[in-house]
This record gives structure tokens, C-alpha cells and sequence, in this order.
């Protein structure tokens, strides 16, 4: 048996069968994945919430190429790449666009799963293309932008893919026109006219460091639960009781809410259980006091997501993938079942 404790940086004391270290590609051919598998990258957004009885197959393979054309940058990068580091890289060779993604902890391989975004930028705005393995077929394919089928926090990866597929490299297209984007939050403070990308970096570095604990510290694994997405007619009703309620456009008939603020108004900062506990400076981020367990974890989630649907009658869905015993699952799976 394996130790998972510092391979997910929520670092419950779990274990698994066996750890398998992907550096090339190629190595994929010989894994088994008739048997129980988990692919994983830092841990950053995954936790093991039990022991796991299969195989934890760590993806680290490295490398970034860039080439340069009239009016874009073509960037190739290997999915075990750290993705802050390629973003803080990318800005120090005068490289911009991804900078309000800064500091969103994982893998580059990781970031295309669930369509990683911050501050009014998603990354599947600068996807070209995805490399991966093809269990099914034990081939290597590629994906186009049309084919992983982006959506908000969600992709093919997370359905007809799931499990299917494992992401070896991730084609990046950035534009030398630059545009800031500053609509979300405290970056709306900034000057459109006069802000670089470095500063809108440094803005979005400050904010997340404000508000989210470093798991080095503090384990945890980052936002813990979506922004959900409900109707106008649902929205202008609550707003109605919340006039100062944050909420941005989602599309026609549609708005994004805050998770983190709902999960305040429902008065739930500093709740815990057993050591998993609701942190005091964001309340969309669940943290590992230590000694905790996965029971425990599941205990403060299912909570959250009762409180909230009371006063709000919103169903919260968490962001964080939890695998149990035998792979993947919800938290209401793990309770019913």
C-alpha cells in the first residue's frame, strides 16, 4: 500500500494499492486500466476522502514550446507542467492573456478537466487543441477546442471522456492584441487604459493570497464548491430579500451566483466537524485542521449544501473530485449508498 497523505494537497491519511509515475507518455501503454485507476496531477482538486484500492497513476511528464507568428503565440505544454508557473513564465517573456488565471494551484494537464476560471477568464478561450491517451482505443488522439466541449467548470472530460481519457499535452493560442479583462471584483479598481498584464497578475495574486490559505500550511484544496447558475426569475426573487447579492451574467436568462457569499449569509464560516472546517476568510474553501477524516469532510459538505438549499433554495455542487474506495463519487452517492 501507498500513502496518499502528500499527494493531494487536502492531505487526508489515506492510502492506495500502488502510485505509478508517468514522465513519457509512451509509459501509459503499459498501465492496467482494467483495474481501478485514478489519474491525477498535483491533488490540488482532488480528495482521497478513503483507502483506494486501485491505482494512482501520476502524470509528470515536462516541457513547453513556444512559437511565435505575426499576430499570436503558438504554446505546447506537457500536462505534468506546473500551470502558475507557466502562466507567471509565459508574462516574464512578455507573453499576456492568462494572467487572471495566476496562482489556481494544479498541473497544466489538469486545467482543461474542468475548464479552470477566475475573474471573468476561463481557459478554454485559449485552447487550440488537446493531447491525450485514448484508453478505450490505446491510441494517442487529438482533441479540437469544438470537440472538448467546454462549458462552465465542466468539459468531455467529465463525461463521455471520463476515465477515458488521459490529457498528456494541452495547445495553447494567445493573442499579441492584448485586452485586459477587469469585470470581476477588485480588478474593476484598475485603469483599462494604463493597466498591464503584470499588474492585473500581481492584483490577482494579492486577492487569492488574501483570501486562500496556502494547503502547505493549512491543507486545502482551493474553491471547494461551484458558482451555481440559476434562472433571472429565481435570481430577481432572491434579490428581493439580498439587495446586495453579487451575481453576473450567464447567459440570457440566466445568472451566476457567489457560492462563497451564500455560504456566509447562511452563517457557516468557522462551522467544522471532526477537524474539517469552513475557513474564516472565504467561505467557499473547506480546510484540514488535521486528524480529520473523509467521513468528516462529506459530514461539512453535505451540511453546506443543506443550509444553502434551505434559505436559498440552490443546490450546491462541489467543484473538488472525491474519490472514494473504489473510485470517484459524490457526496450524496456516499451518503445514500
Amino acid at each position: 500500500m501507498q500513502a496518499l497523505q502528500s499527494l493531494h494537497t487536502f492531505a487526508l491519511p489515506h492510502t492506495c494499492r500502488d502510485v505509478v509515475q508517468i514522465e513519457d507518455p509512451q509509459q501509459l501503454r503499459a498501465v492496467d486500466f482494467s483495474q481501478p485507476f485514478c489519474v491525477l496531477g498535483a491533488g490540488s482538486n482532488t480528495v482521497f476522502i478513503d483507502d483506494f484500492i486501485g491505482t494512482v497513476v501520476r502524470i509528470n511528464n515536462k516541457g513547453v514550446d513556444i512559437l511565435e507568428h505575426d499576430t499570436f503565440w503558438d504554446v505546447e505544454v506537457a500536462a505534468g507542467e506546473n500551470w502558475h508557473t507557466l502562466v507567471t513564465g509565459l508574462l516574464a517573456k512578455g507573453i499576456s492573456g492568462l494572467e487572471n488565471l495566476v496562482l489556481i494551484p494544479g498541473t497544466v494537464g489538469a486545467a482543461p478537466v474542468q475548464n479552470i476560471g477566475a475573474y471573468g477568464v476561463e481557459l478554454a478561450q485559449f485552447i487550440e487543441y488537446v493531447d491525450g491517451f485514448n484508453i478505450d482505443t490505446q491510441s494517442f488522439e487529438r482533441l479540437n477546442r469544438v470537440q472538448c466541449q467546454f462549458g462552465y467548470r465542466d468539459s468531455v472530460f467529465k463525461h463521455a471522456l471520463k476515465n477515458q481519457f488521459v490529457i498528456t499535452r494541452v495547445g495553447l493560442r494567445l493573442n499579441k492584441c492584448w485586452q485586459p479583462t477587469l469585470n470581476y471584483g477588485p480588478l474593476q479598481t484598475l485603469d483599462e487604459k494604463t493597466v498591464t498584464a503584470l499588474q492585473v497578475s500581481d492584483t490577482v495574486v494579492a486577492i487569492r493570497q488574501s483570501k486562500l490559505p496556502d494547503p502547505e500550511v493549512l491543507p486545502n484544496a482551493g474553491s471547494f464548491f461551484k458558482n451555481p447558475v440559476i434562472s433571472e426569475t429565481h435570481y430577481q426573487a432572491l434579490l428581493a430579500k439580498y439587495a446586495t447579492m453579487p451575481a453576473y451574467s450567464a447567459g440570457i436568462g440566466q445568472r451566476k451566483l457567489a457560492a462563497g457569499w451564500l455560504i456566509e449569509q447562511a452563517g457557516l464560516k468557522g462551522y467544522s466537524v471532526s477537524g474539517v472546517r469552513v475557513y474564516e476568510k472565504q467561505a467557499l474553501v473547506l480546510v484540514n485542521e488535521g486528524h480529520s477524516s473523509g467521513c468528516a469532510l462529506c459530514e461539512v459538505i453535505q451540511h453546506v449544501q443543506q443550509r444553502v438549499a434551505h434559505q436559498f433554495e440552490i443546490q450546491l455542487e462541489h467543484e473538488v473530485r472525491l474519490i472514494g474506495r473504489e473510485g470517484e463519487v459524490s457526496v450524496q452517492e456516499k451518503s445514500n449508498g
